[in-house]
């Protein structure tokens, strides 16, 4: 079944769960419409990329197009235009037969040129798109309009669907799929004991400050603990900082932004995964974080927080802790008790068992197409 994969940008190496779509969803039959290309197609993909320089006419005609977009749709995110008759144009030139759009921010723009070919659409809830996004009753009351609009709707996690909700956002056709991991290349290694690892941007819903304190705190008479930070972004200088202030530079190394394998090998010796995710001021969640999928998968402990879709991957006292959000005692107590667990190594295959039996890209794969064409039957 011939996909037309839609995404915001084209392409992000760190995308693994888009990029598996692209190249694996039904076969890997599909094409890419992006917003925006990065001149990299790794997987020999036809694409289309809507926003290009608009041209004098389309200029001209702006006004229009954007007023009656917003009052028929409340958003102006629709092409228009020779914008809109060139996606049509692609679409139909590559025999397209269905549209996945990633993330319900790309539905907006999709759902009514999908509907006006006759293109069955659906979309991917993912975490900014049904948290950060729907902070305005603008985005909301557009994503109500388009919900009717979609043929089925899946989200990575319970919550988003019912941060969703809350709002009236609602689509009866609606499924959790999380994103998964490839439990065949994510495996365990040979575990380094008191080895701590957080993955992912040094930014505010990841509160990297916190799982440092924290860390440093439940560990001080540790002098073997480790902890390995992999990733960039605004609040790595002030981790940096506050390493050295506290005095545990020598047990704490910040890699900065590295490709997968590098994640997969530090996942590999890993023995607990540390990420204390919290509601951003601005609204922006997690939806389930493939980091935590991927930790499991290696066998990692791991201490988080009830965060967006995080207690529906961990099992607590069973597969690591959880504590609530801007807990920093709590989540310094979940550490120590971490490390001083008696079971860590059954723990560890626990943690490995749950990502094979609720997180096998694989198996998560044939089940998104199987909903789909029970959907289109």
């Amino acid at each position: 079944m011939r996909t037309a994969i839609v995404t915001g940008e084209y392409y992000i190496g760190g995308e693994t769960f888009i990029n598996r779509h692209i190249q694996h969803l039904f076969g890997g039959d599909t094409v890419v419409v992006c917003g925006r290309f990065h001149g990299e197609n790794p997987y020999d993909k036809a694409w289309f990329a809507r926003r290009e320089k608009p041209t004098t006419a389309d200029l001209l005609t702006a006004p229009y197009w954007m007023l009656h977009n917003r009052i028929v749709h409340n958003t102006s995110r629709l092409p228009f235009g020779k914008a809109k008759r060139d996606l049509a144009d692609f679409l139909r030139a590559q025999k397209v037969e269905l549209i996945l759009a990633e993330f319900g921010t790309q539905a907006l723009a999709m759902a009514p040129i999908a509907n006006e070919l006759g293109l069955p659409v659906f979309t991917y809830f993912r975490g900014t798109d049904a948290s950060k996004a729907i902070q305005t009753e603008r985005m909301r009351e557009a994503y109500r309009r388009m919900m009717p609009r979609l043929d089925g709707v899946f989200s990575v996690s319970q919550f988003l669907l019912d941060n969703l909700a809350k709002h009236n956002i609602r689509h009866l056709n609606s499924t959790v799929i999380p994103s998964g991991v490839d439990v065949r290349q994510f495996v365990p290694g040979q575990k380094q004991p008191f080895s701590c690892l957080a993955v992912g941007r040094f930014v505010e819903k990841k509160a990297p400050l916190t799982t440092l304190r924290s860390f440093a705190e439940a560990t001080h008479d540790l002098p073997d603990a480790h902890l390995d930070f992999i990733g960039d972004g605004p609040l790595l200088d002030d981790a940096k900082k506050l390493a050295n202030d506290l005095d545990a530079t020598p047990r704490v190394s910040f890699h900065g932004s590295q490709p997968h394998a590098f994640v997969r090998g530090k996942l590999a010796t890993a023995q607990f995964f540390l990420q204390h995710s919290i509601t951003a001021a601005n609204g922006n969640t997690e939806g389930l974080p493939t980091a935590i999928q991927e930790a499991m998968a290696c066998g990692c402990v791991t201490v988080s927080t009830r965060h967006a879709g995080i207690p529906e991957a961990i099992d607590e006292g069973s597969t690591g802790w959880l504590v609530e959000e801007h807990d920093a005692a709590g989540f310094t107590a979940a550490i120590r008790r971490a490390m001083q667990a008696p079971d860590l190594p059954q723990m560890a295959t626990r943690a490995r068992q749950v990502a094979e039996q609720r997180f096998d890209n694989d198996v998560l794969l044939k089940k998104l197409e199987t909903r789909i064409r029970a959907t289109l039957a």
